[in-house]
């Protein structure tokens, strides 16, 4: 990833941040963005002391506002000169519970900030792919976009919709030499899922259905964007890698 620039949304923390840190760490400028400014530049500042000055940019976005993603897409081009890979990882989960008491204004949230939030971010970055013939695109998507779920209904939808999403990508953008791929992490050990593995009955269930008997770490699903994100990855496109422990083999 030596020269590559990479702007991961969401990476203040959780799976997000562990993207950043191991393309920081195969040599990747990385551009850090979530909606709390502090918190996107105390991880810049932990990866520039690791990693060496100027490795990470700290550029806050809010994924519910167009035009802060526009910024985020200008000041890092500005800066960098460029932008290589773009990771969608921000999205939003409001409402937990079935979908017949769904509130409209919940569901809306959860398909702009998980579906078209990403659309805006591709059609701002693939401009300049374009030109240079070169990109990759990775879009954090869900097991949940895989199965049924009577307390994760609209999220759900959400993460099946962004699968979609990169097939669709793969087709339009493939000519360009710009791949576009998905990971679906299964449940990981996030501030964002909290209420998932905190729930101790939820979270024995899980661990008892996943043949590893456990769920994820953050830095595990980093390995796969690393590699959608280099080389290693340039014949993969329209694909999603699901990164699960082995919870829907099951």
């Amino acid at each position: 990833m030596s020269g590559k620039v990479a702007v991961i949304t969401g990476s203040s923390r959780g799976i997000g941040r562990a993207i950043a840190e191991r393309l920081a760490q195969h040599g990747s400028k990385v551009v850090i963005s979530s909606r709390n400014a502090t918190s996107c530049d105390q991880v810049a500042d932990t990866i520039n002391a690791r990693h060496g000055a100027g490795t990470a940019l700290s550029t806050p976005a809010n994924i519910s506002l167009k035009s802060d993603l526009q910024h985020l897409i200008e000041e890092a081009t500005r800066r960098l000169g460029k932008i290589d890979v773009l990771v969608c990882n921000a999205a939003s989960n409001p409402y937990h519970g079935p979908m017949s008491g769904l509130p409209d204004a919940a569901f809306r949230k959860v398909l702009e900030n998980n579906i078209v939030a990403n659309h805006w971010l591709v059609t701002m970055v693939t401009p300049q792919m374009i030109e240079r013939r070169d990109g990759a695109i990775i879009v954090v998507s869900s097991i949940g976009g895989f199965k049924g779920s009577d307390v994760l209904g609209a999220y759900s939808i959400s993460k099946a919709a962004d699968v979609q999403l990169v097939r669709n990508l793969a087709v339009e953008l493939g000519k360009y030499n710009i791949r576009s791929n998905c990971i679906a992490p299964g449940l990981i050990k996030t501030d964002f899922a909290r209420a998932l593995w905190e729930d101790q009955e939820n979270l024995k269930r899980t661990e008892e259905r996943n043949p590893m008997g456990r769920i994820g770490e953050p830095d595990e699903i980093a390995g796969a964007a690393v590699f959608l994100a280099s080389r290693a990855g340039s014949y993969v496109n329209g694909q999603t890698i699901i990164v699960d422990g082995g919870t829907l083999a099951v």
